[in-house]
């Protein structure tokens, strides 16, 4: 694959936000999908780590769950106040109605979907998903499924994650949003 130039003539007049379970690609599909827009990228979490000085882990464990998905509330507030960008939220952040709410206003969303296996794979290469130290990764990462594909399924666009190089996925991810920045999907920037 060639490696794109950012689009000069197009300016994004919304972020772009990746919404999807935990290893379902958001990060690195988003920091390819910055790099081909020109714009910045965020990734909701590591924003959350910076801003507590702690990872995600320890502010679960010392201060639990409802207490990072408030600061993760916090957090995508604020970076949705910046100029427009690609953001990578966390795989719950779109379940909270007033985080949805909030990107429904000021960003076209995605919804990165992948297929249990492949998201299984990618969250057991590291130790740092909170939510899946309390029993079998696989069947946790179920009953996520479960719950969460409905409300994902309100995002403005979804696109399948594949397993292979995140270009692939992002080639995906182009051509799906592209009609929504007035850009003809075939042609790369």
């Amino acid at each position: 694959m060639s490696v794109s130039t950012p689009h000069r003539d197009l300016r994004l007049t919304k972020t772009v936000a990746l919404v999807g379970l935990m290893g379902a690609g958001k990060t690195a599909v988003g920091r390819r999908l910055a790099q081909r827009l020109g714009v910045e990228f965020a990734d909701a979490d590591a924003e959350i780590e910076k801003a507590a000085n702690a990872t995600i882990a320890e502010i679960f464990a010392e201060s639990g769950e409802a207490f990072f998905r408030d600061r993760e509330r916090e957090v995508i507030k604020r970076l949705l106040a910046n100029p427009p960008h690609v953001l990578a939220t966390g795989g719950g952040a779109f379940m909270d109605p007033s985080t949805r709410a909030l990107l429904r206003e000021r960003a076209v969303t995605i919804w990165l979907r992948a297929d249990l296996d492949l998201m299984l794979a990618r969250v057991m290469r590291r130790n740092n998903r909170p939510l899946l130290n309390d029993g079998d990764p696989r069947v946790i990462l179920e009953r996520l499924m479960a719950q969460r594909y409905p409300v994902y399924g309100e995002a403005d666009i979804a696109v399948d994650s594949i397993d292979g190089p995140a270009e692939v996925t992002l080639e995906r991810v182009w051509a799906a949003l592209a009609p929504h920045l007035g850009v003809h999907a075939g042609v790369a920037p």
